[in-house]
Parts: structure tokens; C-alpha cells; sequence
């Protein structure tokens, strides 16, 4: 606040009562601050007010993917649960992939004054948290896809095995014509992709870039659309990857259209993938472990900020149950 005075030529006072929305500051005096505000990147520490002094705050926080996915709450999950053992509640916040309100999301989060940040990334570009007030010198851990503009920690999963993984299993049951389904994504979609393309090259099969089908959403609305073109095709595929849950689902639906179900390998785990009359094999990681050791990895910085900066890496595994394991031409309708 003396920083804030000073650029704006008043007294502490004056920048307190602008801070609290105190009625009694001219207009032009309150312009003034919150100019001087802007440039000094000035933010209120609403945790740090309530503290005794000497107590630091034990409360991280964390800007998530869509919480009505699964996966990302299963991640927040993970978080909370290694921050608890530690002492430390968990702040969370949404921004569902959009760069202002992600920006929005860390700037409130830091003005609780909290300890550190989890991030899943967006697409946009983050070299804004190096800026002053922007989360410079807050510890920070990027969360199931790095980010582009700045360092940080980042712990994700082997995409790029989970592509290879789902395709090499699909071309051992004798599929050569595999279609793919991938969202939109400026990281983890597209190293599936890669790895579906460096097993089909490993097998010395021919991609058939008519067969892979870059979604303008994620949505699995635009995956049964997407599907369906495939499989109305005289040359259809005879399998499916999904590179993620929801165009999983998309596919599902689609595939009630035709007589002939291709088989089907998707990324990542969905509730009640084991149940469905063919359960549905996918190649998926543990996310609640993903947030556990994200969350970890950022208590540990928190505590050793000279930490040198980690790519941590968790491994995915093939679940076998069904759709996966049929053969080119095998009418899965006569197993439902």
C-alpha cells in the first residue's frame, strides 16, 4: 500500500478506503489510485489480513478444467485429498477454457493470498504470470498439459504412449483401417494423435488421413455427428480410437446406427464403462493420482522454491473389456 500511495502522491489512508469501496474518495482521487494500483500490480491479501502475525497461509489454490467432467473432478479430487494430509485446504476455481477467465480465476485466488497454484493450462499464451501481480514468484504446478510463455512444474500423463498403446492393440486383433476421433486441444488430443501415428508407421501401415477426424468441438454431440459420417462410408473403418471420454460416449451413439459395430478403444475411464452390454476397453490413467501428485509436487515447492523445475510423467494402462478385442467384420449387435 506505501507503493501504491506514493505512485499515486496521497496517503495510505486514501488507498485503503479506495481498496474497501469506501464512498468517501473523489472520483478523480480514486482514478488515481486504482491507475497506480494497475501499474504496481498491487493486490490484496484477503487471507493474509485475518492472520495472526507470523502465521502463514495454508491454503493452496487451483483453476480446473470443466468440473462436470469426470475427470477433471476425480483430478481436483486427488488434490484436495494430498493438500488435506498436509494441512492445507484447497481454493478452487473454473475457467473452462477460456483464457480471461482463467486470468480472472488466479488473479482472485491470488488476492486470498494463497500459497500456491495448481493450473490445468489453457491454449492461450501464460507468459503474463511472469508479469508483476500476475503470479510472479507464487509457486505454481501446471496440471495435465504444460503451459506455452513461461517455466513451470508440470505433471500430466504419457499421451503419446496412450495413442500408441490403444492403436498397437487394435492392429494386433487384425484392424488396419482405424479411424480416430480427436478434439480440439493444444496439447494432450494431439500427441494421441502422434501416437497413433508412430504405431501405425511402427506396423508399417498407411494412415488414411480421410479416416481421422479433427472435431471442431469436444463435445460427444459432435463426435456422434463425426462418427457417423465414418461409419456411413463404403471404406468405414473397422475400429475406433477416441482420444477422449466424451467423444467415447459420441461414438456409442453413433454406432447403434449400424448393424456392424467397429471395434473400439477409447482414452480415459468413464463411469459405467465395465457395465455397458460390450464394456468398453480404453487406455486411461489414475487421474486421482494426477492431482495427488500435482498437488504434492507444489506443497514440496512451496516449501523448497530453488526446486529445479520437473516434467513428471504418469503412465497410462490398457483396461480390456470388450469393444476393443473384436475382430474386423465381428457383429458386436449379436452380443448386446
Amino acid at each position: 500500500m506505501n507503493d501504491v500511495a506514493r505512485r499515486a502522491g496521497v496517503g495510505v489512508g486514501t488507498v485503503s478506503r479506495v481498496v474497501n469501496h469506501s464512498s468517501s474518495v473523489t472520483p478523480e482521487t480514486r482514478a488515481r489510485v486504482e491507475h497506480a494500483i494497475d501499474e504496481l500490480g498491487f493486490r490484496r491479501n484477503e487471507i493474509a489480513r485475518s492472520l495472526r502475525p507470523g502465521q502463514a497461509p495454508k491454503t493452496i489454490g487451483m483453476v480446473a478444467g470443466d468440473l462436470t467432467n469426470p475427470f477433471y473432478a476425480t483430478v481436483v479430487k486427488g488434490a484436495i485429498a494430498a493438500a488435506a494430509r498436509q494441512g492445507y485446504a484447497v481454493v478452487i476455481a473454473m475457467a473452462d477454457e477460456d483464457p480471461e477467465a482463467e486470468r480472472l480465476a488466479i488473479r482472485g485466488l491470488l488476492a486470498r493470498g494463497v500459497a500456491g497454484l495448481l493450473l490445468v493450462p489453457d491454449k492461450g499464451d501464460h507468459g503474463y504470470m511472469d508479469q508483476r501481480g500476475e503470479g510472479m514468484g507464487v509457486p505454481t504446478v501446471m496440471v495435465d498439459r504444460p503451459a506455452s510463455g513461461v517455466t513451470r512444474d508440470v505433471v500430466l500423463f504419457d499421451n503419446e504412449a496412450a495413442g500408441r498403446i490403444a492403436t498397437e492393440h487394435l492392429l494386433m486383433h487384425g484392424h488396419t483401417r482405424i479411424g480416430v476421433l480427436v478434439a480440439p486441444s493444444h496439447y494432450t488430443t494431439g500427441w494421441r494423435l502422434r501416437g497413433f501415428r508412430n504405431a501405425m508407421r511402427g506396423a508399417g501401415q498407411r494412415v488414411d488421413d480421410a479416416l481421422v477426424l479433427r472435431l471442431r468441438e469436444g463435445s460427444s454431440q459432435s463426435a456422434e455427428e463425426g462418427c457417423r459420417r465414418l461409419l456411413a462410408r463404403a471404406d468405414a473403418p473397422s475400429a475406433l480410437f477416441t482420444t477422449t471420454s466424451f467423444l467415447t460416449l459420441g461414438a456409442l451413439r453413433a454406432m447403434r446406427s449400424v448393424p456392424v459395430h467397429p471395434a473400439l478403444v477409447g482414452f480415459d475411464d468413464f463411469p459405467y464403462a465395465e457395465l455397458l452390454p460390450t464394456p468398453i476397453t480404453v487406455v486411461a490413467g489414475d487421474a486421482e493420482d494426477l492431482g495427488w501428485t500435482a498437488a504434492t509436487r507444489l506443497l514440496r515447492r512451496i516449501e523448497e522454491h530453488d526446486l529445479p523445475v520437473a516434467r513428471l510423467m504418469l503412465p497410462v494402462t490398457l483396461r480390456e473389456r470388450g469393444s476393443g478385442e473384436a475382430a474386423p467384420s465381428v457383429d458386436l449387435a449379436t452380443t448386446r
